[in-house]
């Protein structure tokens, strides 16, 4: 009886022994991100069972069959799971959640499912009128992308306001005026300081905070960007500042000093996205004056691009402007719906080249067979494009169905396109949504720490 406990005994510390060293096969940190690659030195490889332990007569016949995997390879084959795997798999050790949630491997993770990604993505944020949120994940279910349908919900408690943007996988809302970062895919939710602004609004004015967030990829960093708005009515008086905050430890809030051209402005409730490393949004000098601004992530300089009229056109003021900004042929441009419904026209303001702020113009006019999708009772809102270039234009408020409108410029092409699957206690309220299209954004399932 003794010596069949003293067996047990020695099985149990052989598992345990076994699973520390499989615990031990990866040792990786943020500060020496790949050194697991030059730790093995004439040996590129990595073995399941490092010789250290003692070898018993069990362990010596699991190692003759035992085969050493290089460490390259096994860095390959974690990238290939499911993010959700990923995830539980850092509760491993500490030695795993310090791989899986390095920035290299984010970097490496990122650009391997980006290239593979081929299905488009939605994300919708609902608000009710009590402050009831949610935040639902929505794919296509048909090659031609004439329907969504909701495949999960992403939401948690302290999510936030109103989605705002997206970049490489992590989420961006407002909290009570202050800046809240998600990641769906670990579901961490990090909110950020307030800023302590000099701005102060007067009697009579009207304050607003913006909140926009990138990726700078020559410091491999992620930062936000915040733009603090005063104003009287009618967009008078503008008063405005901008503060930078990077995504580290430590991390706080700097003040951005503009240019010397630069002009006070109030940014669009609509009209912003990134491309690379430069978040652009739409914004209001005045009210008759419209210009696109541009925010550099890595030189962390903003510019600012009035958008034209041509001869004989009559400047629409803020109050009667429906636009918003797109890319369209890799370039921005500005999508101008404002006479839609009783003109069935849209323009097109592209530009061309923003060295010397040189635009150009286009006219579409719609299809009368496609008028009937067009309502007068029906506010819509310009929400980005498609994989494939097609503008977005989504109600601003939905009460009892949820679709969007797809529009294609090149073929004059107008289509709804139905989105399924979100609950029904959505359907008898009335409530607002946010949208935001992910043509290559992927999972990430980087650690967020500040």
């Amino acid at each position: 009886m003794k010596r069949r406990r003293r067996d047990l005994k020695q099985a149990a510390e052989s598992e345990q022994e076994e699973r520390q060293s499989i615990a031990h096969v990866v040792s990786l940190r943020d500060s020496d991100q790949l050194q697991i690659m030059d730790n093995v030195k004439g040996d590129n490889s990595l073995a399941l069972f490092p010789a250290k332990f003692p070898i018993t007569r069990e362990r010596r016949k699991r190692r003759k069959y035992m085969c050493e995997i290089p460490s390259h390879l096994l860095m390959e084959i974690v990238m290939r799971l499911p993010a959700k795997s990923m995830v539980r798999f850092k509760c491993i050790s500490k030695q795993w959640s310090s791989l899986i949630s390095c920035r290299y491997f984010c970097n490496r993770l990122f650009t391997t499912v980006t290239r593979l990604q081929q299905q488009p993505h939605l994300y919708m944020c609902l608000v009710d009128q009590g402050g009831q949120r949610v935040l639902l994940s929505l794919s296509s279910t048909s090659p031609d992308n004439t329907c969504y349908v909701v495949d999960q919900d992403l939401s948690i408690t302290g999510m936030g306001g109103f989605f705002l943007n997206a970049v490489r996988g992590l989420l961006c809302f407002s909290v009570r005026k202050k800046a809240c970062i998600y990641n769906p895919t670990t579901r961490q939710l990090l909110t950020l300081p307030a800023i302590k602004s000099g701005i102060i609004a007067q009697q009579g004015e009207r304050k607003d905070i913006r909140y926009y967030i990138g990726h700078d990829p020559v410091n491999d960093q992620y930062k936000l960007v915040c733009t603090i708005v005063t104003s009287s009515a009618f967009f008078k008086n503008v008063k405005s500042e901008h503060w930078v905050f990077v995504l580290e430890a430590g991390g706080s809030w700097r003040k951005v000093v503009p240019l010397e051209n630069y002009h006070p402005h109030a940014p669009a409730t609509v009209g912003q996205f990134i491309k690379g490393s430069v978040v652009h949004y739409m914004a209001w000098l005045d009210m008759d004056t419209c210009a696109v601004v541009s925010f550099d992530f890595t030189s962390e300089e903003l510019t600012t691009i009035l958008v034209p009229h041509e001869a004989g056109d009559v400047a629409l003021p803020a109050a009667r402007m429906k636009a918003g900004l797109i890319e369209y042929d890799g370039k921005i441009a500005v999508f101008d719906h404002t006479h839609l419904k009783e003109k069935c026209l849209v323009d097109l303001w592209v530009l061309k080249d923003a060295g010397k702020k040189k635009w150009s113009k286009k006219r579409r006019f719609l299809q009368p067979c496609q008028k009937h999708l067009v309502h007068d009772d029906i506010e819509l809102i310009v929400k980005g494009t498609t994989q494939d270039g097609k503008v977005i234009l989504a109600p601003v408020k939905m009460h009892s169905q949820f679709y969007i409108l797809c529009y294609d410029m090149r073929s004059n092409d107008l289509r709804k396109v139905e989105i399924k699957g979100v609950p029904h206690i959505w359907f008898d309220k009335e409530c607002y949504f946010d949208l935001k299209y992910s043509k290559d954004e992927s999972e990430d399932v980087i650690y967020l720490e500040t």
